[in-house]
């Protein structure tokens, strides 16, 4: 069951009630695929039909960003829980761990995602990472490369496939390959595979808490992310506007 939210449709979830759909997904017959929303993604998906599609045909939609729990708050119905990829990542691990699932981690830099499994096997030595896998820059032009990738997947078979790529490359890919890459249910993760790997430090719980962890992103590559933050990400304010209350828009889904 969804709920709009802006241009957006997303299940209101708490923790528990996520990793209970989640085992769900993993135990069905058919391959599935979850992606997270946040204020760049939802004005990424504002100028991207196609985008919008992917992210509202999602079997689960999460919504991972403070600023977006507030906004849910003018509504009738406000999402119950941020569950960010990057959290969700760590305690699917652990949850696979103990449940035996496999895993397999798509994207990175180069080396990111070897260093990244080799993190999760020293906290999780039992966890069963099938493989990993980093595409080469520009990927998505190179359809060598998708074929060396989707082959990659499709060997291993996991049951969960976290897809690091950036938004919109890891949304993209996931709906066109998930029902053929092997995978029970494949995640768009963002930056989650350079936060295990060590490569880039998470905010404070503080700041995160206070919708203030894009803004230590910021601090840590400014030149990358000015446009994205104080441009692009700025376009929310006309959304609010545009979309009203978001759950007066109809029945849910």
């Amino acid at each position: 069951m969804k709920q709009p939210l802006l241009n957006a449709w997303v299940n209101n979830l708490n923790w528990e009630e996520a990793l209970r759909e989640i085992d769900g997904l993993i135990a069905g017959k058919e391959p599935s695929y979850l992606t997270e929303v946040n204020v760049d993604v939802l004005v990424k998906m504002e100028e991207d039909p196609y985008l919008k599609r992917i992210v509202n045909e999602a079997d689960l939609t999460l919504v991972d960003g403070q600023p977006l729990i507030w906004i849910s708050r003018l509504g009738k119905e406000p999402v119950k829980a941020k569950i960010s990829g990057s959290d969700l990542a760590w305690v699917l691990c652990e949850r696979a761990e103990k449940k035996g699932y496999s895993i397999f981690i798509l994207g990175g830099g180069d080396g990111a995602a070897d260093e990244a499994a080799g993190n999760l096997r020293r906290k999780f030595p039992n966890l069963n990472i099938a493989g990993t896998c980093a595409p080469a820059w520009g990927f998505e032009q190179d359809e060598q490369e998708k074929r060396r990738i989707l082959e990659a997947v499709l060997k291993a078979g996991p049951d969960l496939l976290f897809v690091c790529l950036g938004c919109p490359k890891q949304e993209k890919w996931i709906y066109e390959n998930y029902r053929l890459c092997g995978a029970k249910l494949s995640l768009c993760s963002g930056g989650t595979v350079d936060f295990i790997a060590g490569r880039v430090k998470r905010a404070p719980k503080w700041m995160s808490a206070w919708g203030m962890e894009w803004f230590y992103r910021f601090l840590k590559e400014p030149r990358r992310l000015f446009r994205r933050y104080f441009i692009e990400n700025m376009k929310i304010w006309s959304m609010i506007w545009k979309y009203g209350k978001q759950t007066d828009r109809g029945n849910k889904l």
